[in-house]
């Protein structure tokens, strides 16, 4: 099947390039899914307690304001409903292709085409957008032992709905995002909950609060409101990244979390365990106002001891300790630095994206990479956050993907790849505002890559991200035309923005 774009994911990145492509009037696309829903991250993390720690206002497209949020931090739930409402009230169910999983893309030079195949069947497209997310593929660690486990083993983004968690002994491992909102909701069920912590989190209150009826009737009628209280969040959220730019900054934040910590733990050893002893910021900072009190339950001990071995009845830890469990959760995270998408999308002369990407991920403004013609990458390298809102970033990115659509489009350009000089000079210019943030203090953190290098946060305020792609450049970019053909050497464009 040929058409003219495909998009890889239906998650907001893969469904708002859908809906803006749509409304730019380039219809001709297709969204591949491996799943059997839209929804992405949304979809496949159902654990109890899942929601978002970004404002809903925020966490939700600008073109498709919602009215009728419940709270002011949504629920999975909540947030997979309004994907899935935009499907339909944007139109384009009939573009999506679930379980579809992208099993291979590659890039054609002769007939200037990535050539896809899919469990779904084959297809032709002009241009990939790669929009697979990256929370998508959960990290499994490599456990000894783990194949004798006697009992029951899944990933939090793999919760095993059907497995009764009353009265049993389980083990959690990993202390991230997931953890420290299933572990509250969990334990007043389970007999015995032990939780394998490596480093303590920075953890800020949750300060979310029902959306009342009359705020949901503004919302709906008075013009403007909602869109009001957006920009508001935009710029308190967005000013929030200061303290990652500038550690000192986070000095008070930090208090702030201490002091809630010694109001909520008084046993001084626990709280000694809980306690982060590296800059806040350097990882990923948590919302929660029930996961420390969930720790001093009676039921509930905190192991700090590293794990040694897998035994069927449970976990053997550095120590020589024995911890009894009948049922392990991992809230291990994902595969950020390295998602399984990237070996399997091969650009000019079949080199793989995984190998351009060892051993660090490169991408001309987050977004297209040398060497991949007509290939947009969301929510790649250095384009995360951890101070407000990825959905800006998705959009900021969609802004500059249609552009360049339209610059080809309009100038009969068959394809467009950045020039190596513009991914290293952008790439320099990454490095350099990340000099001096806190990720540069030392701590260790899935934000970085095996090299030590933060690939993954962008080192600034979202407003600077959005300017520096409001433009598409064609001098950065090498180009193809319709008169070119693939065996001669594609020409430096080098107009003038």
């Amino acid at each position: 099947m040929e058409t003219d774009v495909a998009i890889v994911g239906a998650g907001f990145g893969g469904l708002g390039a859908a809906i803006r492509l749509q409304r730019a009037g380039f219809t001709d696309f297709v969204v591949f899914d491996r799943g059997d829903d839209v929804g992405g991250t949304w979809r496949d993390n159902s654990y109890p307690g899942c929601a978002c720690d970004v404002p809903s206002h925020l966490y939700s497209f600008s073109f498709a304001p919602n009215p009728r949020w419940s709270n002011t931090f949504s629920s999975q739930r909540e947030i997979w409903d309004y994907l899935r409402s935009c499907v339909d009230r944007f139109g384009i169910r009939p573009k999506l292709r679930l379980r579809h999983e992208v099993q291979e893309a590659s890039w054609d030079d002769k007939r200037q085409r990535w050539l896809l195949r899919t469990s779904g069947g084959d297809h032709t497209a002009r241009v990939l957008i790669c929009a697979a997310g990256p929370l998508s593929d959960p990290a499994i660690p490599d456990l000894p032992g783990m194949d004798h486990f006697a009992g029951t083993v899944f990933h939090s983004a793999r919760w095993r709905h059907d497995h009764d968690l009353t009265g049993r002994h389980v083990a959690v491992i990993g202390t991230g995002a997931s953890a420290i909102q299933f572990v509250p909701r969990i334990q007043p069920t389970v007999g015995a909950l032990t939780l394998f912590q490596r480093t303590p989190a920075w953890i800020m209150p949750r300060l979310s609060r029902r959306i009342s009826r009359l705020e949901q009737a503004v919302f709906r009628t008075v013009p403007g409101a909602q869109r009001a209280v957006r920009a508001a969040l935009y710029l308190v959220r967005d000013t929030m990244g200061l303290g990652f730019l500038h550690p000192a900054v986070n000095r008070l934040a930090s208090r702030l979390s201490l002091r809630m910590l010694r109001r909520q733990v008084n046993d001084p050893h626990l709280r000694d365990k809980l306690t982060p002893r590296y800059t806040m910021g350097c990882k990923r900072v948590l919302i929660s106002n029930d996961y420390w009190p969930a720790l001093t339950r009676p039921n509930v001990e905190v192991v700090t001891a590293g794990i040694e071995r897998i035994v069927p009845d449970g976990l053997v830890t550095t120590d020589g300790a024995h911890h009894r469990a009948d049922t392990i959760i991992l809230g291990t995270g994902f595969h950020v630095t390295d998602s399984p998408i990237v070996a399997r999308i091969r650009g000019r002369g079949g080199r793989s994206l995984g190998e351009a990407w060892t051993p660090s991920m490169h991408a001309y403004r987050g977004t297209a990479i040398a060497g991949f013609p007509n290939l947009f990458f969301l929510l790649g390298p250095n384009t995360g956050l951890g101070h407000t809102s990825v959905v800006l970033m998705i959009e900021a990115q969609l802004r500059l993907v249609l552009a360049a659509l339209r610059h080809m489009r309009a100038n009969g350009i068959q394809a467009v790849e950045p020039t190596g000089d513009a991914q290293r000079r952008w790439t320099e210019r990454v490095g350099q505002k990340m000099s001096g943030t806190v990720w540069q203090t030392g701590c260790s953190s899935w934000y970085l890559d095996t090299t030590g290098r933060n690939t993954t946060i962008w080192p600034g305020l979202v407003t600077g991200f959005r300017m520096r792609l409001r433009r598409f450049r064609p001098a950065d970019y090498r180009i193809v035309t319709a008169g070119n053909t693939p065996n001669e050497p594609e020409r430096e464009h080098a107009d003038a923005v």
